[in-house]
């Protein structure tokens, strides 16, 4: 439970959720407590798919936005509980993004009287396929709970916008040999050493820098994962690598699949795994409010974050987040209390007028 004190502190209330384990599939405790706070107020329209928690307000303003938190976590690493000391809550998720989650948690149960209509999202399964992804359920079942004129995603970006995000796209390059003893490896085709070439073509490649409504993507074209191998006396005949490749958003994915066949021409290529980048989306008088409210410029957002979605829809959206997200995923995660701070007192600002 999730006292009123708590929900009116977004420090305290970042604490408190960070000490509800929630690694990806294991949301509802922290769902059951989130929509217990919400439903306790009279300003909005709670309602609950799955693991994802929506409240709504409807107070018949000219313009809707919308605020998204996930409720996950990545698995543990010897950081749980959280751990406090004068400058920094530390813990799994702290960064990545509970400190956001509970911003817009805070916000949903005390600012009553928003000068837009707001829709705050507390979604499951961000962290893992985007199957599962509670944000990416709704999109495709009912795309109108979406709709805004700015969508805000609580992503750790140390207390900056960063606009847009990276396409991302995985792909699995297959090299065949010819299997035989090693004893008489020259009656073989090592599979294995023909992966060479792929990797020399991956180390020697340079990526693109894209500047985008001020915003500079970096690029990047990876292995990140190679198989190989029978036994310690026999010539393999099969080798795979899984490439990833990071693109900026004026890439669309066919062209993303374009370039990376282009790199590995005459290579065996499969295409596993896909998602499209999101342009800035800054041009909107809606951003270019937010963007006043937080007074510093935007940067690119490296990365692939959940306001690709949004953007589908035709629907501006930005990161904002006390997180720093050089820190997600890491055993040693955790976030600045003045950011945490800092972030609430410009949302709400925002918010309030």
């Amino acid at each position: 439970m999730l006292t009123d004190a708590v929900l009116a502190d977004p420090v305290a209330l970042t604490r408190a959720l960070v000490d509800i384990e929630s690694v990806s599939g294991n949301e509802q405790e922290i769902a059951d407590v989130t929509q217990e706070a919400l439903s306790k107020r009279g300003h909005l329209e709670v309602e609950r798919i799955g693991n994802t928690v929506i409240a709504r307000t409807h107070l018949g303003r000219q313009q809707r936005v919308v605020l998204a938190g996930h409720l996950d976590t990545v698995p543990l690493a010897d950081n749980f509980p959280s751990t406090v000391d004068d400058t920094r809550i530390w813990g799994c998720g702290t960064s990545d993004m509970k400190s956001g989650t509970a911003l817009a948690l805070h916000l949903a149960a005390t600012v009553s009287e928003p000068r837009h209509d707001v829709t705050y999202f507390f979604y499951d399964c961000e962290e893992v396929e985007a199957a599962r992804n509670g944000l990416n359920k709704i999109a495709a079942t009912r795309p109108e709970l979406l709709q805004a004129g700015l969508a805000i995603l609580l992503e750790p970006t140390g207390g900056l916008v960063e606009a847009g995000c990276q396409g991302t796209m995985r792909a699995r390059v297959t090299l065949t040999g010819r299997r035989a003893h090693s004893a008489r490896s020259w009656l073989g085709d090592n599979a294995i050493h023909a992966a060479g070439a792929v990797l020399s073509r991956l180390k020697e490649y340079t990526p693109r820098d894209v500047e985008i409504d001020g915003c500079t993507y970096r690029e990047g074209l990876n292995a990140v994962r190679i198989n190989g191998g029978i036994a310690g006396n026999v010539i393999p005949d099969h080798c795979t690598i899984e490439v990833n490749f990071r693109f900026a958003p004026d890439r669309s994915e066919a062209q993303a699949e374009a370039h990376i066949r282009e790199v590995l021409d005459g290579c065996e290529i499969e295409i596993t795994d896909s998602a499209p980048g999101a342009l800035p989306g800054l041009e909107s008088i809606a951003a270019q409010d937010f963007l006043a409210a937080v007074g510093e410029p935007p940067r690119a957002k490296f990365g692939w974050t959940d306001v690709a979605r949004f953007a589908a829809l035709g629907i501006p959206a930005v990161n904002f987040g006390p997180g720093e997200p050089n820190l997600a995923h890491t055993k040693e995660e955790h976030v600045e209390i003045s950011l945490i701070e800092s972030g609430a007192d410009v949302l709400r600002r925002w918010l309030v007028g």
